[in-house]
């Protein structure tokens, strides 16, 4: 369980006001001292996370943020960090000051993940010094779950926890690609060595897809695109499914037989952590760009630029041969991502292998309620070179949706 990739596990955010025992609560979690702990307001500046493992339930991430009530110029961008690990999180708990009441500031955190639809507690600390009749009556008025606890003396942590486990969600129901594959098929994976390819390792989707592949009892190939004529011709039979690279897929297809479901890990990822269907949507904008259009290419990590970026370089080059359009693109890439996307004609996202499931879907959820198509870029890349509707033929209300649309090539 301590090589579980962070992105797979489960993100608790701590949040509340100021002095609150944000901190505290995480060191009481975790059994040691990680984070500073002082009476001095704001001494949390930047969100803090911590793997760990919350037993029985398993491996998860505690986020401890800065206070919801930070003041100035800093104070609002600490404000602004915070609010989007809230908005990414599995679970929230809010840490309220057992001798005063809701604040406003508390009252419209609660409020917010009221509407967004995210699970939380209320924990009451420092219960040490007694508990306000005032907030408990507002505590009942909310029928919230909360905790009476105190971090100083260690009380109620042990029972806290215990519920935290019992509210979190377990593993998402998507799944990568067991409902794809049934006991016995051959699945051929094809995984090109470049210049982008870590050295020593395969990248993360390809080594969760082999893997959920072989729970599957399925017979797993993996080949580089260049020796997948001569794996494909040593095999008794045509494989069940091939799964490739993005930016391969042409060259694989062109060696694939018709008869045999293909798609890429892109692809995969789309639905696992993002939205398939929504994706597939978002490409009825790529035709539709004009000069000067503002793309947004969001990556969910930091790396070293090669110098054919998939990123900067390859999907800016494509789209622009593709529309026959000046287009202008921005890159954004770590955990951020931008409060305002107003300008962006198309968001280009990357697989999200780096990001939990929930993060993907708040940064989707904030293209949609801004009304900016998204895509990601096996999507996008299997569009451009003619892979599509081939590639969406393995998840068949895509390749409905898809149909029914009829969206086409150029």
């Amino acid at each position: 369980m301590l090589n579980v990739p962070k992105s797979e596990r489960k993100h608790i955010v701590i949040t509340g006001r100021r002095n609150v025992g944000k901190s505290s609560l995480v060191n009481a979690f975790l059994g040691q001292d990680l984070c500073i702990v002082s009476d001095v307001a704001g001494t949390t500046t930047d969100p803090v996370k911590k793997s760990m493992e919350l037993l029985p339930y398993g491996p998860i991430v505690i986020v401890d943020t800065a206070g919801i009530d930070d003041e100035g110029v800093l104070g609002e961008k600490r404000i602004s960090k915070t609010t989007k690990e809230i908005s990414a999180a599995d679970f929230v708990i809010v840490v309220l000051d057992a001798r005063e009441r809701i604040a406003p500031k508390e009252w419209e955190l609660l409020n917010f993940l009221n509407k967004a639809s995210i699970q939380y507690l209320i924990a009451v600390n420092k219960i040490e010094y007694g508990v306000s009749p005032q907030l408990l009556s507002e505590l009942k008025l909310l029928n919230v779950t909360h905790f009476e606890i105190s971090c100083a003396e260690n009380v109620g942590i042990e029972a806290l926890k215990t519920k935290v486990i019992r509210m979190l969600p377990y593993e998402s129901s998507i799944p990568l690609i067991g409902d794809l594959v049934s006991q016995g098929d051959v699945v051929v994976m094809v995984v090109p060595i470049d210049l982008g390819a870590p050295k020593g390792r395969l990248i993360l989707p390809q080594v969760q897809t082999i893997r959920e592949a072989l729970d599957e009892d399925t017979i797993v190939v993996v080949t580089k695109d260049k020796e997948l004529r001569s794996t494909l011709y040593a095999l008794k039979n045509p494989p069940d499914l091939v799964v490739t690279d993005s930016q391969a897929i042409m060259r694989v297809a062109a060696d694939v037989p018709d008869g045999v479901k293909l798609t890429t890990f892109s692809i995969l990822m789309a639905r696992y952590k993002g939205d398939l269907p929504l994706f597939v949507k978002g490409l009825k904008a790529v035709d539709s760009l004009e000069n000067g259009d503002k793309i947004l290419i969001a990556e969910a990590c930091t790396h070293h630029n090669q110098a054919d970026d998939i990123g900067r370089v390859k999907i800016p080059r494509w789209l622009r041969l593709h529309t026959k359009k000046n287009l202008v693109f921005t890159v954004n890439s770590g955990g951020d991502f931008p409060e305002d996307i107003s300008e962006y004609k198309l968001i280009v996202h990357c697989g999200g292998c780096m990001l939990s499931r929930q993060a993907m879907q708040a940064r989707i959820k904030q293209a949609m309620l801004m009304e900016i198509p998204i895509v990601n870029y096996g999507v996008l890349i299997s569009y451009m070179h003619g892979a599509i509707p081939r590639a969406l033929m393995p998840f068949e209300e895509v390749a409905a949706y898809w149909g029914k649309e009829n969206l086409k090539h150029n």
